[in-house]
């Protein structure tokens, strides 16, 4: 049976079977955001199943495949669709992605995700950076024997969101007139969405948004030494004393609709890049 190690050198190998160059930032597109992957420029995909090791997306409107090619003058990986712990997916599995795309010479990692924003301030299609966050998915990606050519015993948390990649952010929001804030994630299990007793709580412990991926993916990414950015789309706002219904169509139609957006922010931070 093949270990943590051995699996990412796996699913390297078939990628660079197909791509032989090394990206510098790898991306996450989360719930609706896949349309960024049109503005780059293809030069080699996988579906999921195609790459060993990674495992089948089943998430609504993620398609579940990696694509190889440039954006903004520089070599990406971006990953059409994410895995989640509420599709039945250990944390290690989840976060192979990232190691690979480490394994492959990526320096940055973005993360992108549909949230539901708890902070009274924000709207519904508003960008939040991501500048903390709070691990409540009772587990974390890390937990066993660390091997040591993946990264440290103890990763320091000080800053998982890198906070001179978030002002190039806000520098771009400012300069295309995009309503972007500063905020915390807290990471649920999902997948049921949260009771507004449960709201109130997240609140009160210092979240701004909710939502059921990400965090793994940042540890993982801090463990293995890569910088990180990260965007969350308020897809819809769940504050207890106004809640309605989730209406997933409409919440995925916010998503697609803030691309744009995301898409400007993402592209305006790979601008002050050099590869």
């Amino acid at each position: 049976m093949l270990g943590l190690y051995d699996k990412v050198q796996a699913a390297a190998d078939k990628i660079r079977s197909v791509w032989k160059r090394s990206p510098h930032a790898g991306i996450i597109l989360g719930t609706g955001l896949g349309n960024l992957v049109q503005h780059i420029q293809v030069e080699a995909a996988l579906d999921y199943e195609e790459i060993p090791n990674f495992l089948r997306s089943t998430a609504t409107s993620h398609r579940g495949r990696l694509v190889c090619g440039t954006l903004g003058g520089l070599p990406v990986m971006a990953m059409e669709g994410r895995f989640h712990m509420y599709e039945g997916y250990p944390l290690d599995q989840i976060t192979l992605p990232v190691r690979v795309m480490r394994e492959l010479g990526a320096k940055l990692l973005v993360v992108s995700n549909a949230c539901g924003g708890m902070n009274p301030y924000f709207r519904g299609g508003d960008i939040m950076m991501i500048e903390d966050h709070i691990n409540l998915m009772g587990a974390n990606p890390l937990i066993g024997i660390n091997d040591d050519r993946l990264g440290p015993r103890f990763p320091d948390m000080c800053e998982p969101y890198c906070h001179r990649l978030i002002e190039r952010a806000l520098e771009v929001a400012r300069r295309e007139n995009i309503v972007a804030h500063q905020g915390v994630f807290v990471a649920v299990a999902g997948p049921n969405l949260e009771t507004r007793a449960e709201y109130r709580f997240l609140r009160m412990i210092g979240a701004d948004v909710v939502g059921m991926s990400t965090v793994p993916e940042v540890i993982v990414a801090v463990h293995c030494g890569l910088k990180v950015v990260g965007f969350s789309i308020v897809t819809d706002m769940c504050l207890p004393d106004a809640l309605e219904p989730a209406d997933v169509p409409k919440i995925i139609a916010t998503a697609n609709a803030a691309e744009p957006k995301l898409t400007a922010l993402v592209l305006g931070v790979l601008a002050g890049e050099t590869a």
